[in-house]
């Protein structure tokens, strides 16, 4: 059998934690950004061709 206090301690931290679980979350709406096809950033590997070297 546990002592009085640490049964109480038990007790008071499930409570505490849930409270924290149970907490209302606000959600902000955030505009979408949607980059346009000129803004989007070029890749180095779009003008690499193919090299063959005979040996």
């Amino acid at each position: 059998m546990l002592p009085p206090y640490i049964i109480e301690e038990i007790r008071r931290r499930e409570n505490e934690q849930r409270r924290r679980h149970e907490q209302p979350v606000l959600e902000l709406p955030l505009p979408v950004v949607i980059p346009l096809p000129s803004q989007s950033p070029k890749r180095d590997d779009d003008d690499r061709g193919v090299i063959i070297i005979d040996l």
